[in-house]
């Protein structure tokens, strides 16, 4: 069986703690953080804070699709599935929708931060946990995402969906080298299991850790909230500070 999602100390993972992992010494730990270039300075900042060297090896790459407005006029409902797509329907919409959905912590801070206010942000922060807790009948709703995003919400409310950017991976000279990295999308874990570096990771949340070990990685730790405090937590339980 492989580590708890919940965070497994490093030392457990072949760095000389063995089974009394639970008295692993604080360590300066090497942390590849592979988040989009224009996105990492406050993650990198937090994880320097926790007193960790960060390597800062981007392999992703958020590319919008297009400029044309988004009138939400129509929907009862436009529903966002991360601080990216947030970013991107803050920048298009003519006017505030009626209702907002966002699918967790750090996407409703992206939205409040472009002035827009969430009616609802799920216990739960995945799409399944939005889909439990958004009212029924939800009426006309749009999922506005990354192109390729789950499509779960669009099928269970027959939603329209409005793909608003694709995630690209990037393709390092090297493969990046450290003790663990952080990887905060699918895409993400997909692009680093394909670099053969073979690190084990700390994951935002539950697709993006079942993406990294259907790659082949050894996931330490998932955040318990996903957004940028949870994934800062979740380092620190995968380096055992906690």
């Amino acid at each position: 069986m492989g580590p708890s999602s919940r965070g497994t100390p490093l030392g457990g993972w072949g760095l000389g703690m063995g089974p009394e992992a639970q008295r692993f010494e604080r360590r300066r730990l090497r942390v590849v953080v592979t988040r989009a270039e224009s996105q990492a300075a406050p993650l990198v900042e937090r994880i320097a804070a926790l007193g960790h060297d960060v390597v800062v090896c981007p392999l992703i790459e958020i590319v919008p699709l297009g400029d044309d407005p988004v009138d939400p006029a129509p929907y009862d409902w436009v529903v966002v599935t991360s601080p990216n797509g947030a970013a991107e329907l803050a920048r298009r919409l003519v006017a505030p929708p009626r209702r907002l959905a966002a699918v967790g912590p750090g996407t409703a801070a992206e939205l409040r931060a472009h002035g827009l206010a969430p009616a609802l942000v799920p216990r739960v922060s995945t799409q399944d946990g939005l889909l439990a807790e958004l009212p029924q009948p939800a009426g006309r709703v749009l999922v506005a995402a990354a192109e390729g995003a789950r499509r779960l919400l669009v099928d269970e409310l027959d939603a329209d969906f409005l793909p608003l950017y694709r995630t690209v991976e990037l393709r390092p000279d090297e493969p990046p080298a450290g003790d663990l990295a952080v990887v905060a999308s699918t895409t993400a874990a997909r692009a680093l299991a394909a670099t053969g570096a073979g690190l084990p990771v700390v994951a935002i949340g539950p697709q993006t850790a079942a993406a990294a070990r259907e790659a082949g990685l050894t996931v330490l730790a998932e955040a318990e909230t996903h957004d940028l405090d949870g994934l800062v937590a979740a380092v620190a339980r995968a380096a055992g500070e906690t």
